[in-house]
């Protein structure tokens, strides 16, 4: 942005710079935050402030922050220019006229005048920024929040810019928005943290009005509602909050209440509108508008489609003219039907959502992101001033019409973070660059932007080329996002030899080369102080190396730990050429400058081998303040002890002793401060080398205060355990005011003479230091001042420029300024006004544009070094492969010609193919192959295989099936106790019994009939639908067509009015379909819910069974399925028991073998053992066939072969005669089998014998006694082991027996019921028959009626259609009437002859629609009577008019258009009667019809009744028939309760068999019963009660309706004159004859007012010569007098000289001349005056009637009196006569 000049405001409002005589004292805290109270103003009054009170500006603003006694100036950096705007603050744009902005820029309030692009800045009176601005309603003042300790809200005046006002105590730390009331009145302001604190300030008086804490989250607005001044609205982080200012007992309150989402997700809203009603429209993050209605959400407005209204961020700003305004993150502006969003808040669905589509749209642009919007002041203008947070602040024409303007750039800047900032070496030039892809050159000293280059990346870096790489000065090195550098050459283009077309900026940048030396962001440039080598560093922890030459070619890279932070060369005072790499992680890295000719990129681009030295930050922080703890612990000891000392002696010297406790008595220490190091560690902000091997580094976070001293160590080679290592600094230097507030950059002038620092907090910092002082043991004294914003414009960026005459600062707010060390006259001396553009190489105007790099995933230079050598590998690798196919194609076909060769051979010296095998591997691959054909043809043949596995599994599950289930019985060992399974054939799968379609239907039936009648009323209802309606011709009226066409808002008017009817005729419609919806679904007055009538038909059906017993309809199909539940039952708990008798088989088998082997044992034992000390050996314990009997079939493979052997024998046998004998072999087989076990039993004992004499030989050694001993023991414990183990599983058996009786007699109930059952199911069979007819016609009855019911309805529901048809025709008929009536007007000579014609009824032909031929004669019967009604009308009317009467001629006189008018509204009437009467024949024959129907539903209704008792006779019968049966119950003695005098009856038939759980439950449901007898009461009371209640409701609701409904009708009458159909009113839509003809008469009017005004010239012009004339006949009649009295004079002396001449003769021939003279006067004076009244009343007219009235100089004059005509000379008279004639006409 380009400026001629720059101001600052001095106390007068004029231009002043920052300079001041005096200087303020050193203060902690680094700023000035200005005096906590400020000083009073001028003149001050008791009662109140003044308006004419003003404060001085000089005293309030703040100032630098200075040392004291260090005789550093206070104006040592005088500010310049502000360069750049903070786009991404909220609210940071506000028009103070139609020509200046005002905007915050850091701690500068920037006054921007449009057109001449100058401005005038106000520094911030705290030093701590500014929070928040505010323009008043009028204009002339504007409000100014700040930030910092206890910040004032002060009142500027404009345009002096003065302060007026100063509002203090509103927050603690900061203002976040401040905005004035509508009528300027009051200001609002809303505090961020941590108070957050709301605020009504009564601005003029300064105090606060209400005050109350807002929320306790970030607040984003707060504003007065512009309809309800005692309203307030706040919004920010994830809410809003709704305020009022209510009247309290205790005075005047802020009483606030927050908005719940509910459903909807919470979001930050930025912006909102309040509604007049008091609704409010909010945005959201996702782009869509919530509608609200006190604190909750009435609706979500989105697009059509659910497609958001914008896309992200949407804010509403304004309400005009019914339309909603919103602007979004998308760069649009739409408007929006605010009655449409009205009404959705007044429909009653419960929909969250309204969609809705925009009425108007304007697209600012494609990268452009709105964030607030300011209107001009001017009144009724559509002009608006727009922040595009983008960098570029818009103006824009929201009149969305075709004339309107496109929308204008008229400030651009950088947006975002200043990522890069560097200056010339040789001219007053500064670059920059943002991640907005952009890089800008600006002139510091004309304070303009002289050159801009766009990009498809962001730019993270800018680096100004040494004039040792380029003497011009015109090279810039920059950095970007996506790891790309590219050469910027800037030059002059008006220095070019063919300058370029178009306009010619002052400097123009040229891409000279671009190369990617990294995957991430560049972040660091240098150049080595011989100009031959570039560094680059990323944060993809690489620094690359680059030749310098006219084309920079690539040298290597290294990594380093971390992300590169910044790169420096060692100075020229080193001896080596080194550079420094600083790491963000807080490593420091020192390599060698790389020579290009040691390092050959073969492979890859890395440096292996160059030497480096590393140094890692450990935190000292904490050790420091540990150390001062303790230097400040000793130094208060040594304090005390002194005192202590110098207290002993002065007692001793009193002669008191001194105890020796007392002396050494010491007080405890606390615990020092422990040693912290930050995990993670501190990040690293900066650095500068200092000495060879030496640097500074300044740390964040908590490292932050100090400046360390670091040291590298000489020839430090890297090491596996360098990234672990950790080094201390040798040295620190405390920095003050810097604990939180660490250095962000760090510069030096040419000559190290100044030291400036960039703070954390957007301040500048300069240190004065001495010559050659690097180890900074001067940097004592600052100067500060506090420029960018205190809360994050972090100030990264820092530069002097080449002469050290100004300072450029940057900072993270996006702001950058520039300041300069001498005043401006010594610089306008000094410097030229505009800075130097380098001039442009020789021939760059023909020199081919570089390539540039555009693709962000292109690859790097490694990147690219690495795929270029893979590719040449795979090259390699496909050429040696195709080479090797080559051979093996040769050898293959080598093989073929030997084995053909082979094959010629003779047999004796053939080759065998075993022999050809060379290798047996690719014989083993092929077989692999096959293996994985195998593998697929199995997958293509699993389902075949699937199949045919099914296929086999079924027969052999029959197989199964049909073998016998031997029985296993189970024995004890000690008892006769034996248990036997149940034989259980396998359980057939139950078969699904069908269920019986007629069983209990009735109820059902009946209770689906309910929904399907409503559903055929409906469709009945949609079908048949009312006759076509034809509109209504309306008698043509003459227009003349206007002549002026309608301008584009005309036109734009009339859409919009045409839209809006049309809307408004859709939602009509759809609340029509709504309505008729929710009448079709209104349930009649007879109707019962479904559930209610099941219920009902329950009770009905309980009820009946506890009056006369319960009778259940049951039929076979039921008992059968009880039958298989049973069987199923029965077999599920024999299958279990059988489960559990093999569980105990089980045991029993391990149980034998166990036994055995204890049995061996102890007969060892006893073969040890004398034969006196044996105990007797327990009986064997052994399996018995039965219960093994699956051992029948198993069969060993050796008892298989002998029994083959055997058979072939016997075969063999049979041939000789002998009979066939499969039972022997069987016997023989067996008895076999027995001899060889006992052969196997037989070997064992010898084993086991000899194994036993070994195993005495063994034990010859031991003792006899304890032999004996032992032996004794081991046979007792063998023995009690047997006998528990076959007592436990003889326990065992017996309690499964106990159970199993117990299942036995459960089964056998069980069969006695199956029994019943099966009696049940033949007796039930018999009855199915008969009740199966009977259900049938049962149920075909049911249907009929159920068909016949909803004929019925439909019937009525067409019926009422027909009705309302009728209805609507009458109504037609009444508006053909009507419209007849009014084209005919008034007083119409033909109304008599014209109304005949238009009754005359007119014989017509007539359409037949027959279907059938009961059809074809009741229409013509109907046809006939009704056309022999129409005759003798006609006949009547035809006589009674008599031949005179003739409808087809038009008369004489009448208007042809009328009476063709008339004529066709005549058939419109007849075609409305012709569908009138077929509506009442349609009617007729419906009701005719219903009846028919009515009479037919009777007889069905009987019928069905009558198959109903027959249905109940048949199932009695069939009751009393099962009750016949005989059912066998077992009852034991005490279940018998049937006792007669205490005894039980021989005869039981009167008793009663039932459960005694069922008895309890009987006698329980009494109880129950009663209760809900009791229950249902009260429930009857409270239903009548609310029956009641409702019922008066209802009648209350019908009074009120009726009462709306007077209402309603008495305003229309008060507003209309007369009933008006409402809907018809919002369909009307605008006409365009109607505003042509508006346009037509403004048209006239304008051109009448040209005629008036001309008209009006001409009169004032004949005024003026009338005027004249009338002067003119002024002085004639004045002659005249004066002749008059000369002839009185004369007359006694013509007398005389008459009677001395003489005749009589002469005498009066002279008298007759002069009375003709007399008489030819006296007529011209009367036809003026006749001439000048009608000119007087003509000027009377048009004053009066709007016209211009007359002349200042033109005055009434009197009537002019006719004068006696003096007799004069004849020649006279003859000479006047014709001059005044001529002058008055």
């Amino acid at each position: 942005m380009s400026d001629e000049g720059a101001s600052s405001v001095n106390e007068e409002g004029g231009q002043a710079g920052n300079t001041s005589s005096s200087t303020q004292e050193h203060t902690e805290g680094g700023d000035a935050e200005g005096p906590e109270v400020p000083p009073e103003p001028r003149e001050t009054l008791e009662e109140g402030l003044s308006e004419d009170t003003l404060y001085n500006y000089e005293e309030l603003r703040s100032r630098p922050t200075v040392t004291p006694d260090s005789e550093i100036p206070e104006n040592l950096l005088l500010f310049s220019h502000s360069f750049n705007y903070d786009s991404g603050r909220r609210s940071n744009l506000r028009l103070l006229d139609e020509t200046t902005l005002l905007f915050i820029a850091g701690n500068l309030l920037v006054v921007l005048e449009i057109s001449t692009r100058q401005q005038t800045y106000l520094r911030s009176c705290s030093g701590g920024g500014i929070g928040g601005i505010a323009v008043h309603p009028a204009g002339q003042l504007f409000a100014v929040a700040e930030k910092g300790k206890y910040p004032f809200i002060i009142i500027y005046g404009y345009p002096s810019l003065r302060p007026q006002h100063i509002l203090r105590g509103g927050t603690e730390r900061m203002f976040s928005f401040v905005d004035f009331n509508p009528d300027g009145s009051l200001l609002a302001s809303v505090g961020g943290a941590p108070d957050y604190m709301l605020t009504v300030w009564n601005w003029r008086q300064e105090e606060v009005m209400l005050s109350c804490k807002a929320v306790s989250q970030e607040v984003y607005r707060v504003s007065f509602s512009p309809h309800n001044p005692g309203l307030l609205t706040s919004s920010g982080s994830g809410h809003i909050k709704f305020w009022k200012m209510a009247e309290t007992f205790t005075g005047l309150k802020l009483q606030g209440i927050m908005g719940h989402f509910g459903k909807t997700a919470a979001t930050d809203i930025e912006g909102y509108v309040e509604l007049p009603d008091g609704k409010v429209i909010s945005g959201t993050e996702w782009g869509n508008l919530l509608l609200w209605e006190g604190n909750t959400i009435r609706v979500e407005i989105t697009r059509k489609e659910g497609r958001s209204c914008h896309v992200g961020v949407v804010q509403p700003f304004t309400l005009e003219d019914g339309q909603l305004m919103t602007f979004g993150a998308d760069g649009a502006v739409r408007s929006w039907d605010f009655e449409k969003i009205n009404m959705a808040t007044m429909s009653d669905s419960s929909s969250s959502r309204f969609e809705v589509e925009p009425i108007n749209e304007l697209l600012v642009g494609y990268n452009v992101c709105l964030t607030s919007v300011v209107r001009t002041c001017v009144p009724d203008s559509f002009m608006w001033f727009a922040q595009d947070s983008n960098g570029t602040i818009w103006k824009l024409d929201l009149s969305f019409t075709n004339t309107a303007a496109d929308p204008e750039c008229l400030f651009s800047f950088h947006a975002g973070v200043i990522q890069g900032m560097d200056v010339s070496k040789k001219s007053h030039l500064m670059a920059t660059t943002t991640l907005d892809r952009s890089v800008r050159v600006f002139d510091f000293v004309a304070n303009k932007e002289v050159a801009i280059s766009r990009f498809n990346q962001g730019g993270t870096m800018v680096c100004w080329a040494p004039p040792l790489v380029n003497q011009s000065g015109g090279l810039l090195v920059t950095g970007f996002e996506d790891g790309v550098v590219r050469m910027l050459e800037l030059f002059n283009p008006q220095r070019l030899p063919t300058p370029s077309r178009g306009p010619v900026m002052d400097a123009e940048l040229r891409l000279n080369q671009a190369f990617k030396p990294h995957n991430a962001p560049v972040t660091a440039v240098a150049y080595d102080r011989n100009g031959e080598i570039l560094a680059t560093g990323s944060l993809d922890c690489t620094v690359f190396f680059f030749t310098v030459s006219e084309k920079y070619s690539p040298i290597g890279f290294i990594l380093v730990p971390g992300p590169v932070k910044a790169l420096e060369w060692s100075p020229h005072f080193h001896s080596e050429n080194r550079l420094l790499i600083l790491c963000q992680s807080g490593h420091a890295v020192e390599v060698p400058c790389p020579d290009p000719e040691d390092h050959e990129s073969t492979k890859t681009f890395q440096l292996q081998n160059l030497p480096r030295s590393s140094f890692r930050f450990k935190s000292i922080k904490s050790k420091i303040k540990r150390d001062e703890e303790i230097r400040r612990r000793q130094a208060v000891k040594d304090k005390k002890r002194k005192e202590r000392e110098e207290k002993i002696k002065e007692l001793k010297k009193a002669g008191i002793t001194v105890p020796e406790e007392e002396e050494e008595e010491e007080e405890e220490e606390e615990e020092l401060p422990p040693i912290f190091i930050p995990k993670p560690p501190s990040p690293l902000c900066c650095g500068f080398y200092s000495q060879p091997g030496q640097f500074w580094l300044s740390m964040g976070g908590f490292d932050a205060g100090f400046l360390y001293h670091c040291k590298l160590l000489e020839d430090q080679e890297e090491d596996d355990d360098a990234a672990q290592r950790q080094d201390e600094p040798f040295a620190f230097l405390q920095i003050n005011d810097a604990d939180n507030d660490p250095f962000c950059s760090m510069t030096f002038s040419s000559e190290r003479k100044l030291m400036l620092c960039g703070m954390h907090s957007g301040a500048i910092r300069i240190y004065f230091l001495q010559p050659e002082d690097y180890d900074l043991t001067s940097m004592k004294a600052y100067w500060a001042l506090s420029v960018h914003d205190n809360q994050y414009g972090h100030l990264r960026h820092l530069r002097c420029s080449f002469d050290d005459l100004y300072v450029l600062t940057a900072g993270d707010d996006g702001n950058i300024f520039s300041f300069c060390l001498l005043p401006p006259e010594e610089l306008q001396k000094t410097l030229d006004k505009v800075a130097k553009i380098p001039s442009p190489r020789a021939g760059v105007e023909t020199e081919p544009f570089a390539l540039d790099i555009e693709d962000p995933a292109a690859y790097s230079i490694e990147t690219a070094k690495q795929k270029t050598e893979k590719d040449s590998l795979r090259r390699e690798a496909e050429q040696k492969e195709a080479e090797m196919l080559k051979h093996l194609l040769e050898l293959q076909k080598t093989f073929k010609e030997i084995q053909s060769d082979n094959e010629s051979l003779p047999e004796h010296i053939l080759l065998k193919p075993q022999e050809l095998v060379v290798d047996r591997q690719f014989y083993e691959e092929e077989e692999n192959q096959i293996a994985l054909r195998l593998v697929e043809v199995r997958k293509q043949m699993a389902w075949e295989q699937g199949r045919c596995i099914i296929a086999l599994k079924k027969p052999k599950e029959w197989s199964d099936r049909s073998v016998q289930v031997d029985l296993i019985s189970v024995s004890a060992i000690h008892s006769n106790h034996k248990v036997t399974t149940y034989p259980l054939p396998e359980f057939p799968k139950p078969l699904t019994p069908e269920e019986n379609p007629r069983v209990e239907r009735r109820v059902s039936i009946a209770i689906e009939a309910l929904p399907e009648r409503r559903k055929l009323r409906s469709e009945s209802s949609r079908d048949v639908r009312p006759p076509e309606e034809k509109p209504i011709p309306r008698p043509t009226l003459t227009f003349t067509k206007a002549k002026i066409k309608l301008g584009d808002r005309e036109e734009e008017k009339l859409r919009k009015a045409a839209e809006k009817a049309e809307e408004a005729r859709a939602k009509i419609l759809r609340r029509r379909e709504e309505w008729a919806r929710i009448y079709a679904d209104k349930p009649e007055e007879d109707y019962m819910d479904t559930q209610h009538a099941q219920a009902i038909q329950e009770d009905k059906d309980n009820i009946r069974d506890f009056i006369r017993g319960k009778q259940l309809r049951v039929n076979a199909e039921q008992k059968k399925r009880e039958l298989v539940v049973l069987n199923e039952e029965i077999y599920e708990k024999q299958d279990e028991k059988n489960e559990q008798i093999v569980e105990v088989r089980d045991i029993k088998v391990q149980l034998v073998s166990w036994t055995k082997a204890q049995a061996r044992q102890l007969h060892q034992v006893h073969h040890a053992l004398p034969a006196d000390l044996r105990l007797p050996s327990p009986p064997s314990v052994s399996m018995l066939p039965e219960e093994t009997p699956e051992k029948k079939l198993q069969v060993s493979q050796a008892t298989l072969e002998r029994y083959r052997v055997l058979r072939q024998e016997r075969m063999k046998t049979l041939h000789l005669g002998e009979e066939d004998d499969s039972e022997g072999l069987l016997e023989q087989l067996e008895k076999e089998r027995k001899l060889e076990e006992e052969r196997e039993r037989d070997k064992e004992e010898e084993e086991f014998h000899l194994a036993l004499a070994e195993a005495t030989d063994d034990e010859d050694e031991k003792s006899e006694q304890e032999k004996k001993m032992w032996l004794l023991h081991e046979q007792d414990c063998l023995l009690h082991q047997m006998e528990s183990s076959v007592s436990r599983f003889d326990k065992k058996l017996l309690q499964l027996h106990s159970k199993k009786q117990q299942l036995d007699s459960q089964l056998k109930l069980a069969d006695l019921r199956l029994l019943t059952l099966v009696q049940e199911v033949l007796l039930l069979k018999q009855f199915d028959k008969r009740e199966g007819v009977v259900q049938d016609k049962l149920d075909g009855f049911m249907l009929e009626e159920m068909n016949i019911m909803s004929k019925l309805d439909e019937y009525s529901d067409v019926l009422e259609m027909k009705r309302e048809n009728i209805a609507v025709l009458q109504e037609r008929e009444k508006a053909l009437a009507a419209t007849f009536k009014a084209s005919l007007g008034e007083n119409n000579p033909f109304q008599d002859f014209l109304t005949k014609v238009f009754k005359k009824k007119v014989k017509r032909v007539r359409k037949k629609e027959t279907t059938g031929e009961e059809g074809q004669e009741k229409d013509s019967d109907e046809s006939s009577e009704s056309e022999s009604e129409s005759d003798e009308d006609y006949d009547s009317e035809s006589e009674e008019d008599g031949a005179a009467f003739d409808d087809t001629v038009c008369p004489i006189g009448c208007d042809q258009e009328l009476f063709e008018s008339t004529l066709e509204l005549r058939e419109h009437r007849l075609d409305v009667e012709d569908l009138l009467m077929e509506e009442k024949r349609l009617i007729e024959s419906l009701r005719k019809e219903n009846d028919l129907v009515m009479k037919k539903n009777k007889v069905v209704k009987n019928s069905r009744k009558a198959l109903e008792d027959d249905m109940e006779l048949i199932n009695k019968e069939k009751q009393m028939k099962m009750n016949e049966l005989d059912v066998v119950v077992p009852l034991r003695l005490h279940q018998i309760a049937y006792l007669v005098d205490d005894s039980m009856p021989s005869d039981l038939s009167e008793a009663l068999v039932l459960y005694r759980t069922e008895l309890h439950k009987l006698q329980q449901r009494v109880h129950q019963l009663e209760a809900e007898k009791v229950n249902e009461r009260n429930l009857h009371r409270l239903a009548r009660q609310q029956r009641n209640k409702l019922l008066n409701e209802g009648r209350d609701k019908n009074g009120k309706i009726q009462e709306l409904e007077r209402d309603f009708n008495e305003l229309q009458m008060t507003k209309f004159g007369r009933l008006v159909d409402l809907e018809t009113l919002q369909m009307m839509t605008g006409s365009r004859k109607l505003e042509e003809l508006k346009q037509e008469k403004l048209h006239l009017e304008s051109i009448q007012a040209k005629d008036v005004q001309e008209w009006e010239a001409k009169i004032e012009e004949r005024l003026e010569a009338l005027t004249a004339e009338m002067k003119n006949s002024n002085e004639h009649l004045f002659n005249m007098t004066s002749l008059w009295e000369q002839k009185k004079g004369l007359e006694p002396k013509l007398n005389a000289r008459q009677k001395k001449i003489g005749r009589q003769q002469f005498q009066d021939h002279r008298r007759r001349m002069d009375q003709d003279a007399i008489w030819q006067y006296q007529e011209l004076i009367v036809r003026q005056t006749q001439q000048v009244d009608a000119m007087w009343s003509d000027i009377n007219l048009l004053s009066t009637s709007g016209g211009n009235v007359l002349p200042n100089n033109c005055l009434l004059l009197p009537p002019t009196t006719l004068l006696p005509t003096p007799i004069a000379d004849q020649t006279e008279v003859n000479k006047n006569t014709p001059a005044e004639g001529a002058g008055l006409l």
